[in-house]
Protein backbone atom coordinates (compact mmCIF):
# COMPACT_ATOMS: atom_id res chain seq x y z
CA UNK A 1 0.00 0.00 0.00
CA UNK A 2 1.48 3.34 -1.06
CA UNK A 3 2.14 5.88 1.66
CA UNK A 4 -0.27 8.81 1.67
CA UNK A 5 1.18 12.11 0.50
CA UNK A 6 1.06 15.23 2.64
CA UNK A 7 0.35 18.61 1.14
CA UNK A 8 1.06 22.06 2.55
CA UNK A 9 -1.26 25.07 2.56
CA UNK A 10 -0.24 28.40 1.07
CA UNK A 11 -0.41 29.90 4.57
CA UNK A 12 2.06 27.31 5.86
CA UNK A 13 4.45 27.94 2.95
CA UNK A 14 4.29 31.69 3.66
CA UNK A 15 5.02 31.15 7.35
CA UNK A 16 8.03 28.96 6.61
CA UNK A 17 9.34 31.36 3.96
CA UNK A 18 9.06 34.43 6.19
CA UNK A 19 10.76 32.60 9.08
CA UNK A 20 13.72 31.64 6.88
CA UNK A 21 13.96 35.16 5.45
CA UNK A 22 13.94 36.60 8.96
CA UNK A 23 16.78 34.33 10.05
CA UNK A 24 18.84 35.23 7.00
CA UNK A 25 18.32 38.98 7.45
CA UNK A 26 19.20 38.86 11.14
CA UNK A 27 22.49 37.19 10.30
CA UNK A 28 23.24 39.58 7.47
CA UNK A 29 22.18 42.77 9.28
CA UNK A 30 23.04 42.60 13.01
CA UNK A 31 21.42 45.96 13.70
CA UNK A 32 18.11 44.47 12.59
CA UNK A 33 18.49 41.81 15.28
CA UNK A 34 19.00 44.66 17.75
CA UNK A 35 15.84 46.31 16.43
CA UNK A 36 13.86 43.12 17.10
CA UNK A 37 14.96 43.17 20.74
CA UNK A 38 14.03 46.84 21.03
CA UNK A 39 10.55 46.31 19.55
CA UNK A 40 9.90 43.29 21.77
CA UNK A 41 10.76 45.40 24.82
CA UNK A 42 8.50 48.28 23.72
CA UNK A 43 5.63 45.88 23.00
CA UNK A 44 6.00 44.11 26.36
CA UNK A 45 5.88 47.49 28.12
CA UNK A 46 2.80 48.57 26.15
CA UNK A 47 0.98 45.34 27.05
CA UNK A 48 1.96 45.66 30.72
CA UNK A 49 0.60 49.20 30.87
CA UNK A 50 -2.54 48.58 28.84
CA UNK A 51 -4.71 45.74 30.09
CA UNK A 52 -7.46 46.58 27.62
CA UNK A 53 -4.94 46.41 24.76
CA UNK A 54 -3.78 42.95 25.86
CA UNK A 55 -7.36 41.72 26.11
CA UNK A 56 -8.26 43.11 22.68
CA UNK A 57 -5.20 41.59 20.98
CA UNK A 58 -5.74 38.29 22.74
CA UNK A 59 -9.39 38.20 21.67
CA UNK A 60 -8.39 38.89 18.09
CA UNK A 61 -5.76 36.13 18.17
CA UNK A 62 -2.94 38.61 17.50
CA UNK A 63 -0.69 38.11 20.53
CA UNK A 64 1.03 34.97 19.25
CA UNK A 65 1.94 36.65 15.97
CA UNK A 66 3.07 39.94 17.46
CA UNK A 67 6.77 39.19 16.95
CA UNK A 68 6.37 38.08 13.32
CA UNK A 69 7.70 40.27 10.52
CA UNK A 70 4.87 42.20 8.91
CA UNK A 71 6.49 42.81 5.54
CA UNK A 72 9.63 43.05 3.50
CA UNK A 73 10.54 45.06 0.43
CA UNK A 74 12.48 44.31 -2.75
CA UNK A 75 13.21 46.07 -6.05
CA UNK A 76 13.15 44.29 -9.40
CA UNK A 77 14.67 45.22 -12.73
CA UNK A 78 12.56 43.62 -15.47
CA UNK A 79 9.04 42.62 -16.42
CA UNK A 80 10.12 38.97 -16.52
CA UNK A 81 11.39 39.15 -12.94
CA UNK A 82 8.13 40.71 -11.78
CA UNK A 83 6.00 38.11 -13.58
CA UNK A 84 7.88 35.19 -12.04
CA UNK A 85 7.82 36.79 -8.59
CA UNK A 86 4.02 37.00 -8.90
CA UNK A 87 3.88 33.27 -9.61
CA UNK A 88 6.26 32.54 -6.75
CA UNK A 89 4.29 34.55 -4.22
CA UNK A 90 1.01 33.01 -5.39
CA UNK A 91 2.21 29.68 -3.99
CA UNK A 92 2.43 31.45 -0.61
CA UNK A 93 -1.06 32.92 -0.78
CA UNK A 94 0.24 36.39 -1.60
CA UNK A 95 -1.73 38.45 -4.14
CA UNK A 96 -0.90 41.84 -5.73
CA UNK A 97 -3.00 44.50 -4.01
CA UNK A 98 -2.82 48.19 -4.89
CA UNK A 99 -0.78 50.14 -7.42
CA UNK A 100 1.73 52.66 -6.06
CA UNK A 101 3.28 55.27 -8.33
CA UNK A 102 6.41 56.61 -6.63
CA UNK A 103 7.62 58.72 -9.56
CA UNK A 104 5.89 61.78 -8.12
CA UNK A 105 8.30 61.52 -5.18
CA UNK A 106 11.34 61.36 -7.46
CA UNK A 107 11.73 57.57 -7.40
CA UNK A 108 11.96 55.75 -10.76
CA UNK A 109 9.80 52.79 -9.68
CA UNK A 110 6.20 51.71 -9.40
CA UNK A 111 5.03 49.08 -6.99
CA UNK A 112 2.44 46.72 -5.56
CA UNK A 113 2.07 44.86 -2.28
CA UNK A 114 1.84 41.07 -2.44
CA UNK A 115 -0.25 40.18 0.59
CA UNK A 116 -2.69 37.64 2.04
CA UNK A 117 -6.37 38.15 1.27
CA UNK A 118 -9.01 37.60 3.94
CA UNK A 119 -9.05 37.67 7.72
CA UNK A 120 -8.20 33.98 8.16
CA UNK A 121 -5.11 34.14 5.94
CA UNK A 122 -3.92 37.32 7.66
CA UNK A 123 -4.34 35.71 11.09
CA UNK A 124 -2.49 32.59 9.94
CA UNK A 125 0.54 34.66 8.92
CA UNK A 126 0.49 38.41 8.10
CA UNK A 127 3.73 38.56 6.10
CA UNK A 128 3.66 40.44 2.79
CA UNK A 129 6.18 41.84 0.32
CA UNK A 130 6.26 45.35 -1.13
CA UNK A 131 7.68 44.91 -4.63
CA UNK A 132 8.93 47.75 -6.82
CA UNK A 133 9.79 47.60 -10.52
CA UNK A 134 12.41 49.85 -12.07
CA UNK A 135 11.09 52.32 -14.64
CA UNK A 136 13.95 52.99 -17.03
CA UNK A 137 11.61 55.22 -19.04
CA UNK A 138 11.93 57.80 -16.25
CA UNK A 139 15.73 57.94 -16.51
CA UNK A 140 16.60 60.80 -18.84
CA UNK A 141 20.26 59.80 -19.26
CA UNK A 142 20.17 57.57 -22.35
CA UNK A 143 23.61 56.07 -21.74
CA UNK A 144 22.70 55.23 -18.13
CA UNK A 145 19.50 53.53 -19.33
CA UNK A 146 21.45 51.43 -21.80
CA UNK A 147 24.14 50.41 -19.31
CA UNK A 148 21.66 49.60 -16.54
CA UNK A 149 19.51 47.56 -18.92
CA UNK A 150 22.52 45.55 -20.08
CA UNK A 151 23.54 44.76 -16.49
CA UNK A 152 20.07 43.61 -15.50
CA UNK A 153 19.61 41.53 -18.66
CA UNK A 154 22.70 39.45 -17.83
CA UNK A 155 21.57 38.33 -14.41
CA UNK A 156 19.43 35.28 -13.60
CA UNK A 157 17.84 35.58 -10.19
CA UNK A 158 15.83 32.35 -10.33
CA UNK A 159 17.57 28.96 -10.33
CA UNK A 160 16.44 26.27 -12.81
CA UNK A 161 15.47 24.08 -9.84
CA UNK A 162 13.23 26.76 -8.37
CA UNK A 163 11.50 27.29 -11.71
CA UNK A 164 10.99 23.53 -12.08
CA UNK A 165 9.40 23.32 -8.64
CA UNK A 166 7.22 26.31 -9.40
CA UNK A 167 6.04 24.76 -12.68
CA UNK A 168 5.15 21.53 -10.88
CA UNK A 169 3.24 23.25 -8.09
CA UNK A 170 1.24 25.27 -10.61
CA UNK A 171 0.43 22.17 -12.65
CA UNK A 172 -0.54 20.04 -9.66
CA UNK A 173 -2.34 22.89 -7.86
CA UNK A 174 -0.73 21.77 -4.59
CA UNK A 175 2.61 21.68 -2.80
CA UNK A 176 4.01 18.39 -1.56
CA UNK A 177 5.43 18.40 1.98
CA UNK A 178 8.50 16.56 0.75
CA UNK A 179 9.46 19.50 -1.49
CA UNK A 180 8.34 22.55 0.43
CA UNK A 181 11.55 22.81 2.49
CA UNK A 182 13.72 22.94 -0.61
CA UNK A 183 11.30 25.33 -2.30
CA UNK A 184 11.38 27.79 0.62
CA UNK A 185 15.18 27.76 0.79
CA UNK A 186 15.45 28.25 -2.98
CA UNK A 187 12.98 31.14 -2.80
CA UNK A 188 14.72 32.83 0.13
CA UNK A 189 18.04 32.57 -1.70
CA UNK A 190 16.73 35.05 -4.29
CA UNK A 191 16.69 37.81 -1.68
CA UNK A 192 20.01 37.14 0.04
CA UNK A 193 22.58 39.95 0.20
CA UNK A 194 25.57 39.49 -2.10
CA UNK A 195 28.34 42.02 -1.68
CA UNK A 196 29.94 41.44 -5.09
CA UNK A 197 28.78 44.09 -7.55
CA UNK A 198 28.22 43.14 -11.18
CA UNK A 199 29.42 46.53 -12.41
CA UNK A 200 32.77 48.22 -12.22
CA UNK A 201 33.31 50.86 -9.56
CA UNK A 202 33.24 53.53 -12.25
CA UNK A 203 29.93 52.34 -13.69
CA UNK A 204 28.41 51.93 -10.23
CA UNK A 205 29.34 55.52 -9.35
CA UNK A 206 28.00 56.83 -12.64
CA UNK A 207 24.63 55.09 -12.22
CA UNK A 208 24.41 56.17 -8.60
CA UNK A 209 24.91 59.78 -9.61
CA UNK A 210 22.03 59.44 -12.07
CA UNK A 211 19.86 57.94 -9.29
CA UNK A 212 20.76 55.84 -6.22
CA UNK A 213 17.95 53.36 -6.95
CA UNK A 214 19.38 52.75 -10.41
CA UNK A 215 22.66 51.56 -8.92
CA UNK A 216 20.95 49.53 -6.20
CA UNK A 217 18.80 47.62 -8.68
CA UNK A 218 21.16 47.26 -11.64
CA UNK A 219 24.57 46.67 -10.07
CA UNK A 220 23.95 43.53 -8.03
CA UNK A 221 23.28 39.86 -8.71
CA UNK A 222 19.80 39.84 -7.25
CA UNK A 223 16.99 41.80 -5.59
CA UNK A 224 18.34 41.79 -2.03
CA UNK A 225 15.77 42.56 0.66
CA UNK A 226 16.19 46.25 1.42
CA UNK A 227 14.26 45.98 4.68
CA UNK A 228 12.09 43.83 6.90
CA UNK A 229 9.43 45.38 9.11
CA UNK A 230 8.28 44.62 12.65
CA UNK A 231 5.01 45.55 14.31
CA UNK A 232 5.09 47.82 17.33
CA UNK A 233 2.28 48.72 19.71
CA UNK A 234 3.82 52.15 20.42
CA UNK A 235 5.80 53.57 17.53
CA UNK A 236 6.52 56.84 19.36
CA UNK A 237 8.18 54.93 22.20
CA UNK A 238 10.07 52.79 19.68
CA UNK A 239 11.30 55.88 17.82
CA UNK A 240 12.53 57.39 21.10
CA UNK A 241 14.21 54.11 22.08
CA UNK A 242 16.02 53.91 18.74
CA UNK A 243 17.29 57.44 19.22
CA UNK A 244 18.37 56.71 22.81
CA UNK A 245 20.33 53.66 21.66
CA UNK A 246 22.11 55.57 18.92
CA UNK A 247 20.42 53.58 16.13
CA UNK A 248 20.11 56.66 13.88
CA UNK A 249 16.35 56.63 13.18
CA UNK A 250 14.85 58.76 10.44
CA UNK A 251 13.92 62.26 11.54
CA UNK A 252 10.14 61.83 11.59
CA UNK A 253 7.53 59.10 11.77
CA UNK A 254 5.77 58.76 8.42
CA UNK A 255 1.99 58.88 8.27
CA UNK A 256 -0.66 60.40 10.53
CA UNK A 257 0.12 61.82 13.97
CA UNK A 258 -0.41 59.94 17.23
CA UNK A 259 -4.13 59.53 17.95
CA UNK A 260 -6.52 57.76 20.33
CA UNK A 261 -7.86 55.74 17.40
CA UNK A 262 -4.98 54.87 15.09
CA UNK A 263 -5.71 55.21 11.38
CA UNK A 264 -3.94 53.76 8.36
CA UNK A 265 -0.22 53.26 8.86
CA UNK A 266 2.64 54.89 10.75
CA UNK A 267 6.20 53.87 9.86
CA UNK A 268 9.74 54.66 10.84
CA UNK A 269 13.15 53.03 10.41
CA UNK A 270 16.78 53.27 11.29
CA UNK A 271 18.73 54.64 8.37
CA UNK A 272 20.58 52.37 5.96
CA UNK A 273 24.13 51.47 6.97
CA UNK A 274 27.01 51.61 4.50
CA UNK A 275 28.15 48.03 3.84
CA UNK A 276 31.37 46.89 2.15
CA UNK A 277 31.08 45.76 -1.46
CA UNK A 278 33.58 44.60 -4.05
CA UNK A 279 33.77 45.52 -7.70
CA UNK A 280 35.05 43.23 -10.46
CA UNK A 281 38.33 43.95 -12.22
CA UNK A 282 39.84 42.43 -15.31
CA UNK A 283 42.71 40.87 -13.35
CA UNK A 284 40.32 39.33 -10.81
CA UNK A 285 41.32 41.56 -7.89
CA UNK A 286 38.15 43.36 -6.86
CA UNK A 287 38.22 46.98 -5.75
CA UNK A 288 36.48 47.74 -2.47
CA UNK A 289 33.66 50.21 -1.92
CA UNK A 290 30.48 50.70 0.13
CA UNK A 291 26.77 50.56 -0.57
CA UNK A 292 23.97 51.78 1.70
CA UNK A 293 20.53 50.39 0.93
CA UNK A 294 19.43 48.01 3.70
CA UNK A 295 17.72 49.00 6.92
CA UNK A 296 15.17 47.90 9.53
CA UNK A 297 11.67 49.30 9.79
CA UNK A 298 8.82 49.29 12.30
CA UNK A 299 5.15 49.98 11.75
CA UNK A 300 1.96 50.63 13.69
CA UNK A 301 -1.33 50.04 11.89
CA UNK A 302 -4.79 51.43 12.49
CA UNK A 303 -8.25 51.28 10.99
CA UNK A 304 -8.64 51.27 7.19
CA UNK A 305 -10.20 54.42 5.76
CA UNK A 306 -12.92 54.64 3.13
CA UNK A 307 -12.46 56.73 -0.02
CA UNK A 308 -14.07 59.62 1.86
CA UNK A 309 -11.71 59.10 4.78
CA UNK A 310 -8.66 58.90 2.53
CA UNK A 311 -9.63 62.13 0.78
CA UNK A 312 -9.79 63.90 4.15
CA UNK A 313 -6.51 62.30 5.26
CA UNK A 314 -4.71 63.30 2.05
CA UNK A 315 -5.97 66.88 2.29
CA UNK A 316 -4.92 67.31 5.91
CA UNK A 317 -1.53 65.75 5.24
CA UNK A 318 -0.94 68.05 2.24
CA UNK A 319 -1.97 71.08 4.30
CA UNK A 320 0.53 70.15 7.03
CA UNK A 321 3.32 69.58 4.51
CA UNK A 322 2.63 72.94 2.89
CA UNK A 323 3.15 74.60 6.28
CA UNK A 324 6.69 73.21 6.44
CA UNK A 325 7.90 71.48 3.25
CA UNK A 326 11.24 70.64 4.89
CA UNK A 327 9.51 68.39 7.40
CA UNK A 328 10.87 69.95 10.58
CA UNK A 329 9.29 70.75 13.94
CA UNK A 330 6.86 73.15 12.30
CA UNK A 331 5.60 70.27 10.16
CA UNK A 332 4.91 68.08 13.19
CA UNK A 333 3.11 70.95 14.92
CA UNK A 334 1.06 71.60 11.78
CA UNK A 335 0.28 67.88 11.46
CA UNK A 336 -1.17 67.71 14.97
CA UNK A 337 -3.13 70.90 14.39
CA UNK A 338 -4.58 69.88 11.02
CA UNK A 339 -5.64 66.43 12.23
CA UNK A 340 -7.82 67.90 14.95
CA UNK A 341 -10.36 68.00 12.11
CA UNK A 342 -10.26 64.20 11.78
CA UNK A 343 -12.68 62.39 14.16
CA UNK A 344 -10.78 60.37 16.75
CA UNK A 345 -13.21 57.67 17.90
CA UNK A 346 -14.80 54.65 16.27
CA UNK A 347 -18.39 55.83 16.63
CA UNK A 348 -17.77 59.09 14.75
CA UNK A 349 -15.52 57.48 12.12
CA UNK A 350 -18.18 54.86 11.39
CA UNK A 351 -21.15 57.24 11.49
CA UNK A 352 -19.46 59.68 9.11
CA UNK A 353 -18.41 56.93 6.70
CA UNK A 354 -14.70 57.64 7.13
CA UNK A 355 -13.47 54.16 8.09
CA UNK A 356 -14.28 50.48 7.59
CA UNK A 357 -15.60 48.31 10.42
CA UNK A 358 -16.40 44.69 11.10
CA UNK A 359 -19.94 44.27 12.45
CA UNK A 360 -21.01 41.65 14.99
CA UNK A 361 -24.24 41.09 16.93
CA UNK A 362 -24.13 41.81 20.65
CA UNK A 363 -25.44 39.42 23.29
CA UNK A 364 -28.40 41.73 23.77
CA UNK A 365 -29.03 41.75 20.03
CA UNK A 366 -29.05 37.95 19.90
CA UNK A 367 -31.47 37.81 22.84
CA UNK A 368 -33.80 40.21 20.99
CA UNK A 369 -33.42 38.44 17.62
CA UNK A 370 -36.74 38.36 15.78
CA UNK A 371 -38.18 41.15 17.89
CA UNK A 372 -36.10 44.17 16.87
CA UNK A 373 -37.32 47.73 16.28
CA UNK A 374 -38.63 48.84 12.92
CA UNK A 375 -35.46 50.75 11.98
CA UNK A 376 -33.37 48.87 9.44
CA UNK A 377 -30.32 51.13 9.58
CA UNK A 378 -27.06 49.75 10.93
CA UNK A 379 -26.49 53.03 12.76
CA UNK A 380 -29.78 52.63 14.62
CA UNK A 381 -28.96 49.05 15.56
CA UNK A 382 -25.57 50.22 16.83
CA UNK A 383 -27.15 52.98 18.92
CA UNK A 384 -29.64 50.52 20.37
CA UNK A 385 -26.83 48.17 21.38
CA UNK A 386 -27.82 45.30 19.06
CA UNK A 387 -24.69 45.57 16.93
CA UNK A 388 -21.08 46.37 17.79
CA UNK A 389 -18.15 47.35 15.59
CA UNK A 390 -14.46 46.49 15.53
CA UNK A 391 -11.95 48.31 13.30
CA UNK A 392 -10.87 46.61 10.09
CA UNK A 393 -7.08 46.88 10.17
CA UNK A 394 -5.38 48.68 7.31
CA UNK A 395 -3.25 46.06 5.53
CA UNK A 396 -1.78 48.16 2.74
CA UNK A 397 0.66 51.04 2.21
CA UNK A 398 0.76 54.81 1.76
CA UNK A 399 2.65 56.15 -1.27
CA UNK A 400 3.83 59.28 0.53
CA UNK A 401 5.07 57.28 3.52
CA UNK A 402 6.76 54.66 1.34
CA UNK A 403 8.53 57.41 -0.58
CA UNK A 404 9.57 59.08 2.66
CA UNK A 405 11.13 55.85 3.95
CA UNK A 406 12.87 55.24 0.61
CA UNK A 407 14.26 58.76 0.43
CA UNK A 408 15.54 58.84 4.00
CA UNK A 409 17.57 55.73 3.22
CA UNK A 410 18.91 57.04 -0.07
CA UNK A 411 20.14 60.34 1.31
CA UNK A 412 19.56 63.72 -0.27
CA UNK A 413 20.68 62.33 -3.62
CA UNK A 414 17.49 60.29 -3.70
CA UNK A 415 15.31 63.39 -3.84
CA UNK A 416 14.97 63.96 -7.57
CA UNK A 417 12.41 65.47 -9.89
CA UNK A 418 11.33 63.01 -12.56
CA UNK A 419 9.38 63.76 -15.70
CA UNK A 420 6.79 61.00 -15.68
CA UNK A 421 3.37 59.90 -14.56
CA UNK A 422 1.64 56.79 -13.25
CA UNK A 423 1.49 53.89 -15.68
CA UNK A 424 -0.64 51.22 -14.06
CA UNK A 425 -1.38 49.53 -17.39
CA UNK A 426 2.31 48.95 -18.11
CA UNK A 427 2.85 47.66 -14.58
CA UNK A 428 0.00 45.15 -14.88
CA UNK A 429 1.27 44.01 -18.27
CA UNK A 430 4.65 43.31 -16.68
CA UNK A 431 2.96 41.63 -13.74
CA UNK A 432 0.80 39.42 -15.93
CA UNK A 433 -2.23 40.13 -13.76
CA UNK A 434 -4.52 42.89 -12.55
CA UNK A 435 -3.73 44.38 -9.16
CA UNK A 436 -6.60 44.15 -6.70
CA UNK A 437 -8.36 47.24 -5.34
CA UNK A 438 -7.67 47.51 -1.61
CA UNK A 439 -10.73 49.68 -0.93
CA UNK A 440 -12.97 47.09 -2.58
CA UNK A 441 -11.48 44.38 -0.35
CA UNK A 442 -12.24 46.36 2.81
CA UNK A 443 -15.75 47.21 1.61
CA UNK A 444 -16.45 43.54 0.86
CA UNK A 445 -15.24 42.48 4.30
CA UNK A 446 -17.43 45.09 5.97
CA UNK A 447 -20.47 44.17 3.87
CA UNK A 448 -20.07 40.45 4.63
CA UNK A 449 -19.85 41.09 8.36
CA UNK A 450 -22.91 43.33 8.31
CA UNK A 451 -24.95 40.83 6.30
CA UNK A 452 -23.97 37.97 8.63
CA UNK A 453 -24.78 40.08 11.69
CA UNK A 454 -28.19 41.07 10.38
CA UNK A 455 -28.97 37.45 9.57
CA UNK A 456 -27.98 36.46 13.12
CA UNK A 457 -30.42 39.08 14.41
CA UNK A 458 -33.21 37.47 12.41
CA UNK A 459 -33.54 40.25 9.87
CA UNK A 460 -34.60 39.14 6.39
CA UNK A 461 -31.56 38.99 4.05
CA UNK A 462 -33.60 40.28 1.09
CA UNK A 463 -34.23 43.58 2.85
CA UNK A 464 -31.93 46.48 2.05
CA UNK A 465 -30.01 47.84 5.01
CA UNK A 466 -28.14 51.09 5.22
CA UNK A 467 -24.60 51.07 6.59
CA UNK A 468 -25.15 54.21 8.58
Amino acid sequence: MAASRLFVSADAVRARFSAVLSQIYRREAPRYADLRELVESVNANALAQGEALAVRLGGAGELNGLSLERHGAIRLGTSEELSIIRRLFATMGLHPVGYYDLSAAGLPVHSTAFRPIGAEALRANPFRMFVSLLRLDLIEDEEARREASALIARRRIFTPRLLALLDRFETNKEIDESEVGEFVLQAAEIFRWRNEATASAELYDRLRQVHPLLADIACFQGPHVNHLTLRTLDIDAAQAAMRARGMNPKDEIEGPPRRKRDILLRQTSYKAIAEPIFFPKANGAGAAGTHAARFGEIEQRGVALTAKGRALYDRLLADARAADPAGGDAYMDALLQRFEAFPDNDQALCAEGLAFYHYAPTEEGLRQAGDLPASREAAALLRAGYLRIDPILYEDFLPVSAAGIFQSNLGESGRRVLAGEANRRAFEESLGATVLDELALYAEEEARSLAASLAALGLAPEETFARA
